[in-house]
């Protein structure tokens, strides 16, 4: 073979390079994933959800169950997936014959050549918040060992991991210094047989870090500390250095493994993020601020004063929810960084190198009619006005109402209007939930003001159905008179 040329080799060269170069990017982008949950009412399409993602270059995605729309949108994709198994489920997969089912009826179905990258299954979600009041420790680890002994002998353990995502309640420090965390003595032992578990079979420890509710719980929390390098305070501890809340966890973690006797167990943080609305901190600003630093850490693969080196972790969360709880706070429906109807909320560079820039919408969407529900101000009888409002709110989605929230600053029929468009957004406008004695109207003029949006809601899966169930009664009523 005669010698290759000077210009050969020097191309031959830069594309190397230029590959190591993509390889590299990837990777540093391939640490970060998302959370995508669905506890809303008018989910987008998984499909559309599977296009953005991809058009973002998210390369992996946590899921809360193992449904079937969006497992199979996610066929082909080569995301990489943690699904999830709930709660309410971990009683039943204690039980190893419905643990080897659920593995064949969720797993093995999905991981044929081209098919969904499944690489964890996350067995229950928190069980151990102490509000739970102890409902799950007895079948937790159970569920656990079964689900990776199905794995096992299904084929998949080598590649497909079980692990139980956890709060970081489960462990405390008695000092407010990392060094002196432990696991949380009501559940130690059994933390302990847990990562014992997850080490004797190559499994990560999941754990769920919010500094934003460090802020929140605690009126005397310092802002700064929640945020990255922005602040004064730091901590020191045997020498080491905490400039912010976030490094503190993860470390308090740390030890915590370090005392149960698996110090180098890998850690993922399945869940960390800012909300953007419901209360007056959980802002846009402050989702970007504290995204700008978190994602910037990571592509400097700083690690923490315990742990330096690269972090694994999924955003928290991908889209709005207007079905969650609130019970913790109004801002629970807001953790997205793409609201309801797939839009960004603010610029923001997942590679961690600052090019701000707003990510790539989702595609595809349609929107119900361009019309609104809203507070009817010749009507003269108002006795049940506070009573329909309260029935609007507990039935809809009044969470940016709240003090400090994107709508707060709405007149009285301002708010009114809003509760009542919001409760017929979400029941598909259905003439029937705009009447409210005739207290509500509805208008085809945008009846956002203020600053604040009323949304025209999404047509979602059962949107749909419903529509097509309506043509095909139409049609079917047509051809009848017609016959």
């Amino acid at each position: 073979m005669a010698e290759p040329s000077r210009t050969v080799m020097l191309l031959v060269t830069f594309m190397a390079i230029f590959t190591l170069s993509r390889i590299a990017n990837a990777e540093t982008l391939g640490t970060i994933g998302v959370n995508w949950g669905i506890q809303m009412t008018h989910p987008i399409p998984p499909k559309i959800v599977v296009d953005m993602l991809k058009a973002n270059g998210i390369k992996k995605v946590k899921l809360f169950d193992a449904d079937d729309w969006t497992l199979s949108a996610l066929v082909g994709s080569n995301i990489e997936v943690m699904v999830g198994i709930p709660n309410d489920m971990l009683d039943r997969i204690s039980k190893y014959s419905h643990a080897k089912d659920w593995v064949k009826n969720n797993v093995t179905q999905y991981v044929k050549d081209g098919g969904v990258n499944i690489k964890y299954v996350a067995v229950g979600n928190e069980p151990f918040l102490k509000s739970y009041n102890g409902s799950y420790l007895t079948t937790t680890l159970p569920a656990l060992q079964n689900i990776q002994k199905a794995l096992n002998e299904a084929g998949h353990g080598d590649k497909i991991k079980a692990t139980i995502p956890l709060n970081a309640d489960v462990y405390a420090s008695s000092s407010n210094t990392p060094s002196s965390g432990s696991f949380r003595s009501d559940i130690n032992d059994l933390m302990v047989q847990i990562v014992t578990f997850f080490k004797e079979n190559g499994a990560p420890f999941v754990v769920n870090i919010y500094p934003y509710l460090s802020l929140y719980q605690n009126p005397d929390f310092p802002l700064d500390f929640a945020f990255f390098g922005t602040g004064s305070r730091s901590i020191n501890d045997n020498g080491k250095q905490y400039t912010n809340v976030f490094d503190a966890n993860f470390d308090t973690l740390v030890w915590s493994l370090k005392k149960a006797g698996v110090p180098n167990l890998k850690i993922i943080v399945g869940e960390v993020g800012w909300p953007t609305d419901g209360d007056i901190k959980a802002s846009p600003s402050n989702a970007k601020k504290f995204y700008d630093g978190f994602l910037k850490k990571v592509a400097k693969k700083e690690g923490t004063p315990m742990r330096p080196g690269a972090l694994d972790a999924y955003l928290f969360g991908l889209i709005d929810e207007d079905l969650k709880s609130i019970l913790p706070g109004n801002f629970e429906r807001h953790w997205g960084i793409f609201t309801y109807d797939g839009k960004p909320k603010f610029p923001m560079d997942l590679s961690g190198q600052g090019k701000d820039k707003y990510l790539i919408a989702a595609k595809g969407i349609q929107y119900l009619p361009a019309q609104w529900c809203v507070f009817n101000n010749e009507a003269k009888d108002l006795s049940s006005l506070a009573a329909d409002i309260d029935y609007a709110c507990s039935h809809g989605d009044c969470t940016s109402l709240g003090y400090g929230s994107q709508c707060n600053n709405l007149n009285s029929q301002g708010n009114i209007s809003y509760a009542f468009n919001m409760y017929f957004q979400m029941t598909d406008q259905d003439v029937r939930a705009c009447d409210f004695g005739g207290l509500a109207k509805i208008v085809n003029r945008n009846a956002s003001q203020s600053g604040c949006l009323f949304p025209v809601q999404i047509i979602s899966a059962g949107t749909r159905i419903a529509l097509a169930k309506a043509m095909f009664l139409s049609l079917l009523v047509a051809v009848l008179l017609f016959v």
